[in-house]
């Protein structure tokens, strides 16, 4: 993959799971383990099958990443 398909996290709005898992490389059971271990982020309900996930708070958490502390001890 070179520069110019490399997907850019976005620092405002929302993001869909689908969308979060293009930047933080784990699935989705390891994912939903992180949420309830307190490693990644909460979603917040849109509706009643609605799910989603502010994009400053992805933005956050790759940047913890990429400094190498790790994802965890995630604070809302």
């Amino acid at each position: 993959m070179n520069k110019a398909d490399t997907p850019i996290a976005p620092t405002t709005g929302f993001l869909r799971l689908k969308q979060v898992l293009q930047f933080i490389p784990v699935g989705k059971t390891a994912w939903y383990a992180g949420i309830k271990e307190g490693r990644f982020p909460r979603p917040i309900p849109l509706g009643s099958r609605t799910m989603v996930y502010r994009a400053q708070d992805i933005a956050d958490l790759i940047d913890r990443i990429n400094q190498g502390q790790g994802a965890t001890d995630y604070e809302e």
